[in-house]
């Protein structure tokens, strides 16, 4: 009798369990999160951030949309350096591109975070291929980088280029283009896409590397012409404009993404939750179709797989940060 009791009343317990278990799964969703990403408003760092972060209301991470905060600066390292100051409690994100947890490590001594340490991957957001584009300071008759290599050469006093911050992967392009063509390319660094791609519209910058979505727009309206595209494949956002493989400068050729990272020492079931919210907001349609606008294709993860690629990334860069020799001064 008394084991029949005890199993009952266990029984019932359990039933009880199973009836509030969708309530207590839903009170350990947090209220409000927050995204931080380190560029402007209306870049693609900043439109990733967004399109995702409206989509994750209602999943077990979060109750409601996340907030987008955008703090522009030092390529990007201000945004890693609060999110790395930041309660590990899963209320605080960063989206940055690899550049700021891969090559950034090969080029500031003083670096203020540690992107192994200090922050954990949770989830790769969007892959982008970079760019080049040339403004009207360039003659119409400069269409390919060949073309554009001996406008650098014959006019020397405007072989500048611009890109979203000093030691980014569009920087290091054309650093790259530059040694191995053999003509000297002045850098003008920018505090994100946006600011550079007016000067380039307005004429006051020559020519521009930087993630291709943020030339789509202008290119597409005729003023700027992008010129080459850093995929392995063209992009299906501007299927006319050739590779640099294409055109016979292979080592340009990379793709880099957008990542969500975590304060270091976040609980590993919010990491989880957070992991599940972004890659099922990836999956909607109006996330795709909000992402191609600006040349971004949707591209979730494991923590594992982030994790790996950004090892592979770091390793990659390394030789070729070396190779230009461009350190930071801090």
């Amino acid at each position: 009798m008394t084991t029949r009791r005890h199993f009952v009343h266990s029984a019932s317990a359990f039933a009880a369990f199973g009836a509030l278990s969708p309530l207590i799964a839903r009170a350990q969703a947090l209220d409000q999160v927050k995204i931080i990403n380190g560029f402007p408003a209306g870049g693609t760092a900043d439109a990733t951030s967004r399109r995702v972060g409206e989509q994750l209301r209602g999943s077990r991470y979060t109750s409601n949309a996340a907030v987008v905060e955008n703090k522009p600066g030092a390529g990007g390292r201000i945004a890693c350096e609060t999110v790395k100051n930041a309660a590990p409690d899963g209320r605080t994100l960063l989206l940055t591109p690899f550049s700021c947890t891969a090559v950034y490590p090969h080029i500031y001594t003083k670096l203020s975070y540690d992107p192994f340490k200090d922050l954990m991957p949770v989830s790769i957001a969007a892959v982008m291929h970079h760019g080049l584009a040339v403004g009207p300071l360039v003659p119409s008759s400069v269409r390919t980088v060949k073309d554009y290599v001996a406008w650098c050469k014959a006019n020397p006093n405007q072989a500048s280029y611009g890109s979203p911050a000093a030691g980014s992967l569009p920087h290091f392009l054309g650093a790259l283009l530059g040694s191995y063509s053999g003509v000297a390319l002045t850098h003008v660094p920018y505090r994100g896409s946006i600011p550079g791609v007016a000067d380039l519209v307005g004429g006051q910058l020559a020519s521009m590397f930087t993630p291709s979505g943020d030339f789509l727009a202008n290119h597409k309206a005729g003023k700027i012409r992008m010129i080459a595209t850093s995929g392995p494949a063209r992009s299906p956002f501007s299927p006319e404009v050739p590779t640099f493989a294409e055109q016979g400068f292979s080592e340009l050729t990379t793709e880099e993404w957008f990542g969500f990272y975590a304060p270091a020492k976040t609980p590993d079931t919010v990491i989880d939750n957070a992991n599940a919210a972004i890659n099922a907001a990836l999956k909607i349609p109006t996330v795709i179709s909000g992402l191609a606008t600006f040349g971004l294709v949707p591209a979730g993860s494991t923590v594992r797989e982030m994790d790996r690629s950004q090892r592979e990334a770091y390793f990659r860069w390394g030789p070729l940060v070396k190779h230009i020799g461009f350190t930071g001064m801090s």
